[in-house]
């Protein structure tokens, strides 16, 4: 857009670049002095000799790292990053077992959803340092990065299927960023699948080029050839949108010797001192995405109590886990159902250190806040204190029966867990009488000679049902205890045996760090 003769007085060689880094955007400031040889740019450069944006943003990005050659290595997904502020996700097709259909499937799918959602995507063939720049004997380049620029499913019409041979094609369309060595396979310019039917219909189907230097390869065939894939995510978080939009939360931290770091052994007895960042799924499930940047790395996610406020002291069930890898980023996405969760951001070792940022997407609001506080505080001396920390699990209910009373004719339980004025609600369960819920909840407690109330509740339309309640009159101990529990009424029905039964879990301890 610059224009010579407006511009050429106020012009004074000075360039400006934003790069995000960390969570930020840096501004690099350049002159346009470019390294040459023989009159022709050494580095980045544009078929055209009057363009030069490309070498100007090649010289702010080597001045970002310091120097050129530190651009030699390095995913592509990172550079996109800088670029865009977008989330990197890198797959490496060799730790796939493509041989599963149903990983093939996956895969297909997952890169037809980034390219539909305009993700930048990059596939390479790995190869040793020495080797960069050789051609295959299948016209691609070893260690260049080729941009994937369409994902395919097209369904083949009956009266094309003879010809074509197939009802359905998956197809990458793919583009040659040095734009002079293209595929030579199946599907290549020149070769005889084009020639079963005439070019309109292939461009029907949606199979046409947009650009020089793109090619299209069958999916079967990428899979075989390409050994890893770099997609940058465009993560929309606008408040308004008709695109599907995702709430974000981003975190600063650091594992420092002083600080929380404890590995990633999820079984060891340091795990739990890393940092942990608590979230909620609010809907029936939510897809998660989650990003931690920097150092080798890696995250875990433990599904905790519905209620659970501060850091956790025993590991609970573990839901996801990401790969680990020194990288500068680790991605992962995850479908989660309702309830309250906790991701836990680790180095591999405890004696690794360094800075970190975690970025955590999800489809609604989640809440997401670190956890800092090992326990409640006991505040004032002159108010009781906090004696005793219980976790209860509710497994299960058999049994069940509609009240009398009830208009309803199906039986949609779910229960609320009631200690000292605090409640925490299960998921329904539709039409079953014998319902498993295994929703917990940790209490911290002041007056343990109350019991733990459980009711049991029928969901309905307009007003709930209260069918029943058991009462958990024994605190247990730390390694827990299992009950099964009589249901009773409630109020002037107190004494009055209910049809149904509940099994619980319930553990306690005096230490409130404990669970």
């Amino acid at each position: 857009e610059w224009d010579e003769r407006a511009e050429k007085n106020k012009y004074a060689g000075v360039f400006h670049f934003h790069f995000w880094r960390f969570g930020e955007w840096v501004d690099i400031v350049i002159d346009d002095r470019l390294p040459t040889k023989n009159g022709k740019l050494i580095f980045c450069h544009s078929k055209s000799r009057n363009e030069f944006w490309s070498a100007l943003l090649e010289k702010a990005y080597a001045k970002l790292y310091g120097d050129y050659e530190s651009l030699n290595d390095g995913r592509s997904a990172d550079a996109l990053v800088d670029f865009t502020g977008g989330v990197a996700e890198k797959l490496v097709l060799t730790r796939l077992d493509l041989n599963d259909t149903k990983i093939e499937d996956q895969l297909f799918y997952k890169l037809k959803e980034s390219c539909d959602n305009s993700a930048l995507m990059n596939c390479n063939i790995e190869c040793q340092k020495t080797e960069v720049g050789k051609e295959l004997p299948n016209g691609l380049i070893l260690g260049h990065g080729y941009n994937i620029t369409k994902v395919l499913e097209s369904k083949v019409e009956k009266k094309l299927q003879g010809a074509v041979g197939n009802n359905t094609l998956l197809m990458v369309r793919l583009a040659n960023p040095w734009g002079i060595k293209e595929w030579n396979g199946p599907w290549s310019d020149d070769s005889p699948e084009w020639s079963k039917i005439n070019k309109s219909e292939w461009e029907k189907m949606g199979l046409k080029f947009e650009q020089e230097g793109e090619f299209w390869m069958s999916f079967q065939d990428f899979m075989n050839t390409f050994t890893n894939i770099d997609i940058c995510h465009f993560v929309n978080t606008s408040i308004i949108s008709i695109k599907k939009t995702w709430s974000e939360a981003m975190f600063h931290g650091e594992w420092t010797v002083s600080g929380r770091n404890g590995g990633n052994d999820f079984n060891s007895a340091t795990f739990l001192s890393n940092p942990q960042f608590v979230f909620d799924i609010n809907g029936q499930n939510d897809r998660v995405m989650v990003s931690l940047e920097l150092n080798t790395i890696g995250f875990q996610i433990m599904k905790v109590e519905e209620n659970r406020k501060y850091r956790v002291h025993i590991v609970g069930e573990k839901v996801f886990a990401s790969e680990y890898s020194k990288s500068r980023s680790v991605f992962g996405i995850m479908i989660l159902p309702k309830g309250r969760y906790v991701v836990v951001p680790t180095t591999t070792s405890s004696d690794e250190l360094g800075p970190f940022m975690l970025r955590l997407y999800t489809g609604s609001s989640s809440g997401a806040r670190e956890l800092t506080m090992e326990c409640p505080s006991n505040g004032c001396p002159c108010a009781a204190n906090f004696v005793l920390v219980s976790t209860v699990t509710i497994e299960s209910c058999s049994e069940l029966e509609i009240p009398p009373k009830s208009k309803v004719k199906t039986m949609d339980p779910y229960v609320k867990i009631i200690c000292e004025g605090e409640k925490v609600q299960s998921i329904v369960v539709n039409n079953e009488k014998n319902p498993k819920f295994g929703t917990k909840a940790t209490f911290y407690r002041k007056k343990v000679d109350q019991p733990i109330i459980v009711e049991v509740w029928n969901c309905n339309t307009l007003v709930d049902d209260y069918i029943a309640e058991a009462r958990i009159e024994e605190n247990g101990n730390e390694s827990g205890i299992s009950k099964e529990l009589q249901l009773f009424g409630r109020k002037k029905e107190a004494a009055m045996e209910k049809p149904g039964k509940m099994k619980i879990h319930i553990c306690s301890s005096n230490d409130l760090q404990y669970l």
